[in-house]
């Protein structure tokens, strides 16, 4: 390859370098010309998170590849890319598993990479990530000058120093340390926030407006959007980060124990209290408490509470002697507070304590192309678990769950993903190399009635209402809960129990469809 192609592939970027570029646009250029100074059928950079591979961009692989995290210890093709300092071309007939296998886009049969080539981010002298390519055509990459793919990896590894300087400039208010122990606290407490869609955009922008505050927060959605895990980046981007997050499900308790957990007890407060102990609020000291479920507390221990987040003193059940704490109180609940304070089921005044700064996590049918994300997410976590080499969505099982309507949000896409992987395996005669499931084995037309519905008469050739999928899918989950309502003499909340949905979210679901 001759200089002045690859002078002529780099300057846009070089050029881009100074320019204020939103991260992803600076990934998806960058990917982008070096596909077309270095021909391949997908490219992709990842960020090395401790032990995991992030996809940050991918250019020719599935939309759900950005969701996926690859665990470095069981992907020997990355392993040997992150152990050499130079690039790193593989042969077409090498017997390591290729991590892409399956994921190349637009590809309808089981073919496997043949070819592939990749280099290591250097920053700082440490390595920061990769950048791979890869063909399906063998022997593709045997022309190609592994001189060519180390520039462009320089030149990776200035952008990403760019993006990140950039980002500490937007941040340069909080204190460098602090900053580290966050991000340290991010990849090893609870799971990622996962998505691109402009929803889940304004969830992040508002989680990085108020995460550095003392103000309560109040995170409301629906069953199974996430709140638990928006409540541990609440903690994480706060000064507060390398204190204790200590979460009590309100719901998860009986009435005469949630005040021993909250404010502990004496010895001998009550049966069973056989010595002194701390509660929630003591642990959290410095800290922040997660109350999970908080529209489910008594009156009673609402009033109690509200004393507590005032004053910041608080009585052992059973002893007179005060303890003052230093909390920061997050709060999540899935029920109307404002509706219950209206019904005479909730204190107004601690209601408005709670709600000092209310944050709504979108549902996951608001968030449109972060189904795909999440399910790569859930994906991978899968194929590891199954000891597969690729598990993957066939196009009719994406375009499945993107009309979906998904009534208990992304809980239901975890147990589904993993549901249905596990049965596509157990129908295979022998382990695949490749399993690809395919939207009859995500079966979400089935929201497990009781009894069958009145079999549809054969036709020769299914006719979809003029909505498409979407509309068929809604035409369905009409006729089910019809039917269940039927059964049940119209009582929702037992129409509800037997669908295994929530109350509320059977009721979002028929309003939509038309039913209330």
């Amino acid at each position: 390859m001759t200089a002045k192609p690859l002078l002529t592939a780099l300057l846009p970027l070089v050029s881009d370098l100074s320019c204020d570029l939103p991260d992803q646009e600076r990934y998806r250029r960058l990917l982008q010309a070096m596909r077309g100074l270095l021909p391949c059928d997908a490219a992709a950079l990842l960020r090395l998170d401790g032990e995991w591979l992030v996809p940050l961009a991918v250019d020719g692989l599935s939309a759900d590849t950005l969701g996926r995290r690859f665990k470095v210890s069981e992907h020997p093709r990355f392993q040997a890319l992150l152990a050499s300092p130079a690039p790193t071309r593989f042969a077409s007939d090498s017997q390591l598993p290729d991590p892409y296998d399956g994921l190349v886009e637009g590809q309808h049969v089981d073919l496997e990479v043949h070819d592939c080539m990749g280099c290591p981010l250097m920053v700082d002298d440490q390595p920061w990530g990769l950048l791979t390519l890869d063909a399906l055509t063998p022997g593709q990459f045997q022309s190609l000058e592994l001189e060519a793919l180390q520039a462009f990896a320089s030149l990776a590894a200035a952008t990403v120093t760019v993006a990140e300087r950039i980002e500490h400039l937007a941040l340069r208010a909080e204190d460098e340390h602090q900053r580290a122990e966050v991000y340290r606290q991010a990849s090893s407490q609870g799971r990622e926030l996962i998505g691109q869609s402009k929803a889940h955009k304004r969830l992040l922008e508002e989680i990085n407006l108020v995460g550095g505050s003392e103000l309560t927060v109040l995170i409301t959605g629906e069953t199974g959007v996430g709140k638990e895990l928006v409540a541990q980046a609440l903690h994480r981007a706060s000064h507060r980060a390398d204190k204790p997050l200590i979460s009590l499900n309100c719901a998860a308790l009986p009435e005469t124990l949630v005040e021993s957990e909250l404010f502990g007890h004496v010895r001998g407060a009550f049966t069973g209290a056989h010595g002194e102990r701390r509660g929630k609020f003591e642990l959290a000291n410095g800290g922040t408490l997660f109350l999970d479920e908080v529209g489910e507390l008594p009156l009673a221990v609402q009033a109690k509470l509200l004393r507590v987040l005032q004053s910041g003193q608080l009585q052992r059940l059973g002893s007179d002697r005060e303890h003052q704490v230093d909390v920061r109180l997050i709060a999540a609940t899935n029920r109307d507070l404002a509706e219950e304070v209206r019904n005479g089921n909730y204190r107004a005044d601690f209601y408005h304590r709670l709600s000092v700064y209310p944050l709504h996590v979108p549902p996951l049918r608001e968030r449109g192309r972060d189904v795909l994300l999440l399910a790569g997410y859930f994906l991978e976590q899968n194929r590891s678990r199954l000891g597969l080499g690729s598990l993957r969505l066939s196009a009719e099982a994406q375009a499945a769950l993107l009309a979906y309507d998904w009534p208990g949000n992304v809980r239901e896409l975890e147990h589904l993903i993993g549901r249905s992987a596990l049965k596509a395996l157990g129908q295979q005669a022998r382990r695949p190399k490749i399993l690809t499931l395919e939207a009859a084995d995500l079966d979400l037309r089935s929201v497990a009635p009781s009894a069958p519905l009145p079999a549809a008469p054969v036709q020769d050739a299914v006719a979809l209402p003029e909505g498409g999928l979407r509309e068929a899918l809604d035409d369905y989950q009409r006729q089910v809960i019809e039917a269940c309502l039927q059964r049940h003499a119209g009582n929702w909340a037992s129409a509800a129990r037997e669908l295994g949905l929530d109350r509320a979210n059977l009721s979002r679901v028929a309003k939509r469809l038309g039913l209330r």
